[in-house]
């Protein structure tokens, strides 16, 4: 007597060239071809291709009219970088999970605290809240930019270490940035000048007198 679970015959049937054709791998490499194809359509502001002719055409294909471009050059510390970039991504977002320097921290991720603090054409700026595509064609300078040709360290990060100025260290990049910033435009600042300059920069371990004579000791004061 037959059960009432049992397949019919042609559905078992099918079920059983499925198993043989459906292999992990081929599973795998199905939905790797497919996220290719419906990631460079998005590229290119294509939503399909519906010919051989029009996939070739990909490749060279401009972005349609009302979208963003996101295949971006970018002038990073001295160097253009190519880089894939989402029109909603922040500087810092694309610094740190695209281009890998870490140096750039993300603290609070809301334009309050500094640790995400770059330098824009020598000013210093929160990179969570600069969106990449708006940098086009700028000078973008992280801390990683700071080093020199034989690898030294830049005036202001060893008066940072002189000074014992970093505790934890989470806050410095974005300390470090801004106190270059003061120095480039006032090479000789009063403390006070300092303490302004750094008031974007929030400390979570309080080392603000370790900063503000660090930059002190840099600036030669």
């Amino acid at each position: 007597m037959k059960s009432d679970n049992q397949p019919a015959p042609a559905v078992a049937e099918a079920i059983r060239s499925i198993s043989t054709n459906l292999t992990r791998r081929n599973f795998i490499k199905s939905v790797i071809a497919g996220s290719a194809t419906v990631s460079a359509g998005y590229l290119f502001g294509l939503s399909g291709c519906s010919s051989e002719t029009e996939t070739a055409t990909v490749a060279t294909a401009k972005p349609a009219s009302g979208t963003i471009e996101r295949l971006i050059s970018l002038n990073v510390n001295g160097m253009v970088r190519r880089v894939d970039v989402l029109p909603q991504e922040t500087l810092a977002m694309t610094l740190r999970y695209r281009l890998g320097l870490t140096g750039t921290k993300l603290g609070c991720d809301r334009g309050e605290c500094g640790a995400c603090t770059t330098l824009l054409d020598g000013v210093p700026v929160y990179s969570c809240s600069t969106l990449t595509h708006t940098v086009r064609g700028r000078q973008v300078t992280t801390i990683e930019g700071l080093e020199g040709p034989n690898g030294e360290l830049h005036p202001v990060q060893q008066a940072f270490i002189d000074e014992l100025g970093p505790q934890c260290g989470f806050c410095t990049p974005g300390q470090v940035m801004t106190a270059v910033a003061l120095l480039q435009t006032n090479p000789k600042p009063t403390r006070d000048d300092a303490r302004h300059a750094l008031a974007g920069n929030l400390c979570r371990c309080g080392a603000y007198d370790n900063y503000l004579n660090s930059v002190m000791r840099a600036a030669g004061v």
